[in-house]
């Protein structure tokens, strides 16, 4: 997210507690067919706006809650998370809201009041004291906790006194039900990081690392240009991030709408038309892929070679449903490269690629793509 004054709170939740849990009784809903996708921060006039893209979880809220706003997002059937302050506990019955949020990055340096510099990161002990008051207030909503671009870049100046400190993550992750952050490679304007879409993946595999199996991993996806007057994230790019956290294993989607420069722009993902038509159609997919994204991992359910490159610059993730396979594929290179699968059945199997109006022949269970840089193509597989 980006450190603004109006941007005071944190992200996403899913409904699932730990293992040693029982289910929270009033967090978002826990069905196969439901796959949580967010948008951060965004007036609740919107709602209906957002609905129809497939946003059904909003994020955090400008002077909030109040029973207008959750009566907007009532009508549109989204559902919240916020900040657990007074004015969302007097509306604690309302089924709206489905979880609280810690502030937003507390791993970044903070700020000491407008002229004064920053400080350290707040430490991860207050966010896991935080975290017990939160969760004794209201025990039946999980926490989210959302961390900044150190998740997936060590050397995140960001950071102050704990840039190069990856080991504090996973202190941080033991204050939150659901852990979530943020990276924006495409409109980035530090070198190190601009136009690498593969710091997305990074991030969310070692989130997962530090957060543990049992504490779901969200990720943020950027839609605009933000702060970058000379670059924004395009529609490929959008989609090119948000499968590859999937594949990486995220288990919600949050995507951050603001523009601020050159003008601002609060609802600058539906601003852009191309933008809100290509976040529209990979909601769609998600939405319809649900039950096999909440489905369990096929573990060594593909075989990849990259022909003259790394097989580990391809990321795959493998579901099984029915007698259908899928494997989805997304390259973490920017140059473009061909790729070999060979499923371990060695049986003769056509290959439908979804969204792509082709369908390719996979005798013995083997086929060969072409990836473009950052590509992204999703296969489901039928035996013959």
């Amino acid at each position: 997210m980006r450190r603004a004054a109006f941007l005071v709170a944190a992200m996403v939740v899913a409904s699932g507690a730990r293992a040693d849990e029982p289910p929270f009784a009033k967090g978002l809903p826990d069905r196969p067919d439901y796959f949580p996708i967010a948008v951060w921060l965004q007036d609740t006039s919107n709602a209906a706006k957002y609905r129809d893209v497939g946003i059904n979880v909003y994020v955090a809220l400008w002077r909030g809650p109040t029973e207008s706003q959750l009566d907007q997002l009532d009508a549109a059937g989204i559902r919240l998370i916020c900040g657990q302050n007074r004015a969302a506990l007097r509306f604690k019955d309302r089924p709206t809201i489905v979880g609280w949020m810690h502030g937003d990055e507390p791993d970044n340096a903070q700020s000491l009041g407008e002229g004064k510099g920053y400080g350290p990161p707040i430490a991860p002990a207050k966010i896991i004291d935080d975290y017990h008051e939160i969760r004794r207030a209201d025990p039946d909503r999980p926490v989210m906790l959302n961390l900044g671009q150190g998740v997936a870049w060590d050397g995140w100046y960001g950071r102050g006194t704990r840039t190069n400190h990856p080991e504090d993550y996973a202190e941080y992750a033991k204050g939150c039900d659901i852990a979530s952050f943020d990276i924006y490679p495409a409109c980035s304007t530090d070198a190190a990081v601009a136009g690498k879409l593969w710091y997305v993946p990074h991030g969310v595999e070692r989130l997962r690392k530090w957060a543990g199996p049992d504490r779901p991993v969200w990720c943020c996806i950027e839609t605009t240009r933000i702060s970058n007057v000379n670059r924004k994230a395009t529609p490929a790019e959008i989609r090119a991030e948000v499968w590859m956290a999937l594949i990486r294993g995220a288990k919600g989607i949050i995507y951050f709408a603001h523009q601020f420069k050159p003008t601002f722009i609060e609802a600058g993902l539906l601003a852009d038309r191309d933008v809100a038509r290509e976040v529209a159609a990979i909601n769609r997919r998600i939405r319809d892929l649900a039950p096999v994204l909440n489905s369990p991992d096929v573990p060594d359910g593909v075989k990849v070679e990259v022909i003259g490159g790394r097989a580990d610059r391809i990321a795959t993730l493998v579901k099984r449903q029915g007698d259908s396979a899928y494997f989805f594929a997304a390259s973490l290179d920017e140059k473009p490269t061909e790729v070999r699968f060979r499923l371990p059945a060695g049986v003769d199997s056509s290959v439908e690629v979804l969204d792509e109006s082709r369908t390719l022949q996979a005798p013995a269970g083997g086929w060969s793509d072409r990836f473009g840089g950052y590509q992204v193509h999703l296969y489901r597989s039928h035996p013959k």
